[in-house]
């Protein structure tokens, strides 16, 4: 699935541990670009952090995965980036949204967080 907005806020680094080792995230917010534009928090993982690179007021397209988990008979969603393309980047085209057919989004087990 992919998001077109403009990133609005970025938030302090997290980390810490885990029984896996050591972990870190970043939350940033995305304000759609619409009619009724919505503001969606997107947290990106791990080495994923630095390679996006990202500045506040920046149009971007993000590629996200989105999975909710039960803690205590209540429901918590998460919006995990895999991808971050920039506007002016190569393959950004904020005019057409690119739609990958199911085969090409990558399993939930192998995405790299």
């Amino acid at each position: 699935m992919e998001l077109e907005g403009k990133i609005i806020q970025i938030n302090p680094l997290q980390s810490g541990e885990g029984k896996n080792g050591t972990w870190k995230k970043q939350e940033f917010i995305v304000e759609t670009k619409s009619q009724y534009p919505k503001k969606v928090c997107i947290t990106a993982w791990g080495d994923k952090i630095d390679q996006f690179n990202l500045k506040n007021n920046e149009d971007v397209k993000v590629s996200i995965e989105i999975e909710s988990r039960e803690f205590n008979s209540r429901w918590y969603t998460d919006v995990k980036a895999w991808k971050v393309e920039k506007a002016g980047g190569a393959g950004y085209d904020s005019s057409e949204p690119e739609i990958l057919p199911p085969s090409m989004d990558p399993p939930l087990d192998e995405v790299p967080f």
